[in-house]
């Protein structure tokens, strides 16, 4: 049985090419894909539990990622086909430039305070993720902001401030496992906005509340397993299904199929 890590961590890196050198090293025994950048490091990994247990191990030795936190599910298809390690501007873009997500502090909400916060009359629940990620599966009472990339949000949010604060609307969001929001968050706070944010994001959330009524449908991820359940098992649900209304499906579908056969290639 394979086991996914999901992680992020934003953190000043004076020298990001020196920190994915070490990463290359530290991973060299799974596969997965890390970006690095100045701001800090995202990735997502997988291999056997020991393997996976021995790398975190590494990570939180590191003296700039020894608070980071690992989100774990098990794996029936092989989420990656070779270890991918790159040196990127930021590990989230988000479309706008001088976030510093680095110094911000979230508000962040745990499973339960989460439940009870978005269905308070006060708040707006904002799904923080793509269109075809809602469309498979969000929070009941989430607005859908309707974007093709996360680049988008922000006009989105732009947009709709204005309503919300006459409202006297409090903004929530969430997204797969945080990285998003907190970034978000950070921007929100620079334009003097606040906010709060699932903490962990939909990972953490079905993790406590496998049987949750609040959450409806199933959770996309970006690897070959395209989507799991409240349980965070590997669904039935197809690259075909998630990407067949996005404008560039064919693309999306072509690219998800040549990465599912090179990873099970490889087990083979």
């Amino acid at each position: 049985m394979l086991i996914h890590s999901a992680f992020y961590q934003f953190v000043h890196l004076s020298d990001p090419m020196a920190m994915a050198t070490w990463l290359r090293t530290s991973c060299a025994s799974i596969t997965g894909s890390i970006l690095v950048a100045s701001e800090g490091i995202n990735g997502t990994i997988a291999g056997p539990r020991l393997a996976i247990a021995e790398v975190e191990a590494q990570l939180q030795q590191h003296p700039l990622l020894q608070t980071i936190i690992f989100k774990h599910s098990e794996c029936t298809t092989p989420p990656f086909a070779k270890m991918r390690v790159h040196v990127k501007a930021e590990i989230v873009q988000m479309g706008v430039t001088g976030v510093n997500a680095v110094d911000h502090q979230p508000h962040s909400l745990n499973p339960e305070q989460w439940a009870q916060w978005i269905q308070r009359d006060d708040v707006v629940v904002i799904d923080n993720r793509n269109e075809f990620e809602y469309q498979l599966g969000h929070f009941a009472v989430a607005t859908n902001p309707n974007v093709s990339h996360f680049k988008d949000f922000p006009q989105y949010i732009e947009e709709q401030l204005p309503q919300w604060q006459a409202e006297g609307k409090t903004i929530a969001m969430y997204c797969t496992g945080g990285i998003r929001c907190d970034k978000t968050s950070a921007w929100l706070h620079e334009k003097g906005v606040s906010s709060v944010v699932l903490e962990g994001g939909i990972l953490n959330y079905l993790k406590h509340k496998p049987s949750d009524t609040l959450f409806l449908g199933e959770c996309f991820v970006f690897d070959n397993r395209i989507a799991l359940d409240k349980q965070l098992c590997e669904t039935q649900t197809t690259a075909q299904e998630v990407y067949r209304d996005e404008p560039d499906a064919q693309w999306r579908i072509a690219r998800a199929e040549r990465l599912l056969a090179a990873a099970t290639h490889k087990k083979g």
